[in-house]
């Protein structure tokens, strides 16, 4: 049976680790959201890696939710730049290492 700590082990070895202000390493805990923890071309690499080790059918993601396209004109951004972005981040589901362990525990992708 897979554990959550195997599985965060997991991540925390594949994602690249994001520094803070002072320079400190930001630790990957079960409830981070990976959205805002790693970079975006990042992401879908270790996904596709993560379903190949767990066994699990990852194409059933559905990444536009949990990530999604943002098109904004440069005059929205200039204006109402940091309005924009807190809206969206606020209405995107969360997508955290916890999923992905209930997911492997379960032997497919539980979430969408």
């Amino acid at each position: 049976m897979v554990t959550d700590k195997e599985v965060l082990k997991f991540f925390r070895n594949e994602l690249s680790i994001p520094l803070n202000r002072k320079w400190r390493p930001i630790p990957l805990e079960l409830d981070t959201h990976l959205q805002d923890y790693c970079a975006p071309d990042e992401l879908p690499y270790v996904i596709e890696d993560f379903g190949q080790k767990f066994g699990i059918d990852v194409s059933e993601i559905n990444m536009n939710r949990y990530c999604p396209i943002i098109k904004i004109s440069l005059f929205k951004r200039l204006i109402k730049g940091r309005e924009i972005m807190r809206k969206i981040v606020s209405e995107r589901p969360p997508f955290t290492v916890r999923m992905f362990a209930e997911s492997a525990r379960a032997g497919r992708w539980l979430y969408d």
